[in-house]
């Protein structure tokens, strides 16, 4: 009996001890940290009537009748460029233009519409930002409303999860802007 009494008392004494450790801490959520270098940009000049500024950072394929293809290998992404010469259709282009943009209001989360106005270069238009995991985070377009008009959408290689994208599409959406700001008509 006296044997059986110190094997119990031994068990206790050594789940006891064993199960005497630090309190557990959770962990804080950590996230993942993506660095893109500073922008500069360079003047893209081509057969086309159009010029514009683009980050040296990105490669540029030219497709036919002037649309371009803006990719960014390291973030999986690209920017798609459109040119449509205006032949007395322009509110047929601007109703496509504003329809492409909305068909993603079922993902959408928010569709941010910032006009853009520079009377002096004869460019207007409007850059969307769209919020959520739609297939593309900004859009634009610009015409000078007589002769020309250019769509621009981006779009990442990878299923819509706008947490995830959000440092490199906050980053195109930067260089988005900044061709449409720039951008001239020959």
């Amino acid at each position: 009996m006296l044997k059986r009494i110190i094997s119990v008392a031994t068990i206790l004494l050594t789940l006891t001890l064993v199960s005497c450790k630090d309190d557990v801490m959770p962990k804080p959520a950590s996230f993942l940290r993506l660095d893109y270098p500073e922008a500069t940009y360079a003047n893209f000049e081509g057969d086309c009537p159009f010029s514009f500024q683009m980050n040296e950072a990105a490669i540029i394929k030219g497709e036919k009748n002037c649309g371009f293809a803006i990719t960014y290998p390291k973030m999986k992404a690209t920017i798609y460029l459109t040119y449509k010469p205006v032949n007395g259709d322009i509110e047929k282009l601007l109703k496509d233009a504003q329809k492409l943009t909305y068909e993603h209001v079922i993902k959408a989360d928010d569709i941010l519409e910032q006009p853009y106005l520079n009377p002096e270069k004869k460019v207007y238009g409007m850059f969307y930002q769209v919020d959520g995991n739609a297939a593309t985070n900004s859009q634009f377009y610009v015409t000078d409303s007589t002769k020309h008009f250019i769509t621009g959408s981006v779009y990442f290689y990878a299923k819509p999860n706008f947490d995830s994208i959000m440092p490199a599409a906050s980053y195109i959406k930067n260089d988005m802007r900044q061709l449409m700001e720039t951008l001239k008509w020959k």
